[in-house]
C-alpha cells in the first residue's frame, strides 16, 4: 500500500461536559497538528498517490473552517463533546467529501483510504481512518 501524508495545524477553544473531563470542563484551548494520509494499492500512470499540492490545499481549507474558533459556538456541534477523537472523524468526513467532489484532482482516482490523525500533544493523538468512495 502506498501512502502520501500532508500536515498542517489549527487552533481552537472548547469545553467538555461530564465529570470524566475534570478541569477540561472549563473553556480551554488546543493546538492540533493534523496529518492526512492518503492511501492506494498501486501508483497512478504518473507514479503518484495523490497530488500533494492539492492535498495540502484541501487540508488547509478544511482546517481553516475551525481555526481560531470556539467549537462550543458551532451549531453543528451542539450537545457534542468535541474530543480529539470526534474532531478526527469530522476532519476525515470533510476531506473525504472534497475528494469525492473532485477537489484532489485526477490523481485522486484510485485512492482507497484516508487516515486523519490529530496530534493533541507530542505524546498523545487520536485518529480516524476509513475507505474513500471513488471520485
Amino acid at each position: 500500500m502506498y501512502s502520501v501524508n500532508v500536515r498542517d495545524h489549527f487552533m481552537i477553544a472548547h469545553s467538555f461536559r461530564g465529570e470524566a473531563f475534570g478541569p477540561a470542563q472549563r473553556l480551554h484551548g488546543a493546538t492540533y497538528v493534523v496529518d492526512a494520509t492518503f492511501r492506494r494499492r498501486a501508483l497512478d500512470a504518473d507514479g503518484m498517490v495523490v497530488d500533494i499540492a492539492l492535498a495540502t490545499t484541501v487540508l488547509r481549507e478544511v482546517l481553516a473552517e475551525f481555526n481560531f474558533r470556539n467549537l462550543d459556538d458551532e451549531g453543528a456541534f451542539t450537545g457534542q463533546n468535541t474530543t480529539t477523537e470526534f474532531m478526527a472523524r469530522v476532519m476525515f468526513e470533510r476531506i473525504a467529501a472534497r475528494a469525492q467532489a473532485g477537489e484532489l484532482g485526477p490523481h485522486a482516482h484510485g485512492l482507497q483510504s484516508l487516515r486523519v490523525r490529530l496530534h493533541e500533544s507530542h505524546v498523545a493523538w487520536a485518529e480516524y481512518e476509513g475507505p474513500l468512495a471513488p471520485a
